[in-house]
């Protein structure tokens, strides 16, 4: 394999295992990587040209987020969230959201509604692209609008738990998704930012419980494909 196909992070020389789990969770996120997908750390350290040491580090990290699930005498595997889970991590979001909003709708003024549209300028321009490369890059933005409210609150813990829930959930649409909108609607999002112009919490709040239901309603909750190729995951 050339370089020109490796992880950008590794042409960093002192690249370490912060940077390798970053990678890897956003080809987890970006559905480059399917669930159950094996990670071994012998193909993970060639790709990155690093130690094994350290790819151990940082799949254990993805483990405590619930993106990889590390199995004794059996090795590394991107998770393999089941129907129970998947329902979980929904049924959080609908409790988490609604939260989030309350706490960012006193911080949302004209440069975070600019911010906010600015995202969805994005996100709309991607979704009037075609080809894998700008699919990716649409799941990508449609969860960036929901990190960039919570980011708004204020709140870091929040903000965590929500870069964990986001990740998560692009794991469950990989695996149940049944078509293009279960990456999120864009025209929902419009609406939540509508609404917090207007500063009408409770229509924010309902428009994005309502969201979370179209997303969920979307999943086929049965098992799916599995796994996916490795080095095909990191070429872009």
């Amino acid at each position: 394999m050339t370089s020109d196909n490796l992880p950008q992070a590794e042409s960093a020389i002192d690249i370490d295992a912060q940077q390798i789990r970053d990678t890897i969770r956003d080809a987890i996120v970006e559905r480059r990587l399917a669930p159950g997908t094996k990670l071994s750390e012998t193909d993970v350290g060639s790709l990155f040209n690093v130690s094994r040491t350290l790819v151990r580090a940082a799949l254990q990290a993805l483990s405590y987020e619930g993106l990889v699930s590390v199995e004794k005498n059996r090795g590394a595997f991107v998770a393999y969230p089941s129907v129970t889970e998947a329902q979980q991590i929904f049924a959080t979001r609908r409790l988490l959201e609604p939260v989030i909003l309350r706490e960012a709708a006193p911080n949302i003024g004209k440069a975070e509604i600019k911010e906010l549209r600015k995202l969805l300028a994005d996100e709309e321009r991607l979704t009037n692209q075609r080809g894998a490369p700008a699919r990716r890059a649409e799941i990508k933005a449609s969860g960036d609008f929901h990190l960039a409210v919570a980011g708004m609150s204020g709140n870091a813990i929040l903000k965590r738990f929500m870069d964990e829930l986001v990740a998560r959930s692009s794991l469950v649409i990989a695996l149940y998704g049944q078509s293009v909108i279960s990456s999120c609607g864009h025209h929902e999002h419009q609406q939540i930012v509508d609404a917090l112009e207007k500063q009408d919490i409770e229509a924010a709040c309902r428009l994005m419980l309502q969201h979370i239901d179209h997303i969920e309603a979307d999943l086929d909750l049965r098992p799916a494909r599995k796994g996916s190729d490795l080095k095909d995951a990191f070429q872009r």
